[in-house]
Order: C-alpha cells, then sequence, then structure tokens
C-alpha cells in the first residue's frame, strides 16, 4: 500500500503552494502549507521568526513543528529549509512521497517579487544563489520523484505528479 500524503519540496518560488493547492483539488485530497502552520502554531510571520532567531533558531522550530504533524490524505506543501533537517525530512518520508519541484535558478529569480519578505532562511551573507547550489543536492537526495518545473504550467506540473503517483502504485 503507498502512503496516503504527497509532500512537495523545492526552493521558494517553485511553485509548492500553487501546484499542491491545484494538486489537491485535481487529487480529491487536503491541502497543507507547512509555512501557514508554522505562522499559525507561533503566532509569528515566517520572516519575523528569522529575524528574531536566525537561521538555526528558524530551522529548530520547523523540524519541532512538522515532525509533530500525522496528515491523512493530504498534499503538503513545505517551506523551502525543511531538507535541513534530518528528523524533519525522515518524518515526512515516513508519511508519504516526497516530490521535488526542480526550478532553475534564472526562473527563481524571475518568479521571486521580493525575497526580504519572503521568510527566506539564508545565513548571514548568503545569496539567493548560494542557498540555491547549497539546497539542490538535499532535494535531490529526499526526492521520491522529480519534476522539472521551468517551461511548465502549474496544470501540466500537476498532471505530471499524478501519472507519476499513479505510476508508483
Amino acid at each position: 500500500m503507498s502512503p496516503s500524503n504527497i509532500i512537495l519540496i523545492g526552493m521558494p518560488g517553485a511553485g509548492k503552494s500553487t501546484t499542491g493547492v491545484l494538486l489537491a483539488k485535481t487529487l480529491c485530497m487536503s491541502f497543507s502549507d507547512t509555512d501557514l502552520l508554522i505562522q499559525e502554531k507561533t503566532g509569528t510571520p515566517l520572516q519575523d521568526l528569522v529575524d528574531k532567531y536566525g537561521f538555526d533558531g528558524f530551522t529548530k522550530i520547523e523540524e519541532e513543528i512538522i515532525s509533530e504533524i500525522s496528515p491523512k490524505n493530504t498534499i503538503i506543501s513545505t517551506g523551502g529549509s525543511v531538507i535541513y533537517s534530518e528528523k524533519a525530512m525522515k518524518h515526512l518520508q515516513s508519511l508519504g512521497t516526497i516530490v521535488y519541484l526542480n526550478v532553475s535558478f534564472p526562473e527563481i529569480m524571475r518568479r521571486i517579487q521580493n525575497i526580504s519578505t519572503r521568510g527566506i532562511a539564508l545565513h548571514d551573507g548568503q545569496s539567493l544563489e548560494d542557498l540555491y547550489e547549497e539546497r539542490r543536492p538535499l532535494y535531490e537526495k529526499y526526492a521520491d520523484i522529480t519534476v522539472d518545473g521551468d517551461k511548465k504550467t502549474v496544470e501540466e506540473m500537476v498532471t505530471e505528479i499524478a501519472e507519476k503517483m499513479r505510476n508508483r502504485k
């Protein structure tokens, strides 16, 4: 029996939330966004958490909250930094299939409007491109399925994910 959840990972701007909502509608599943869950549990916007606690503090909060979730039949859109926590990723792997939305750095830059308000966990002095290069191998490590999102519409990505999930059963 295959796991009941689909977990979306990838860089900010990869389309995890947008794709996740449409995928949930298409597959008649629930939708959960871990960034929103973190904000709800802490009562604080993500960017404020990053500013207040720094990279390490934010990722610890993220790990604690994600490690407690136990959804069923749900599309789970994760924050881009979740892949830094082996504990959180092992938990997510136990919940379902990990789908990496792979988008090139130039496309990420085109999509992201304002990096300073997105709640992106960067180390001091780290550029978004440095972050992209650091995270890409981690996304690849944890992915059960990889979908190239550069030149696809959200609808095309949803169709591809649904098809790949059917082929896994």
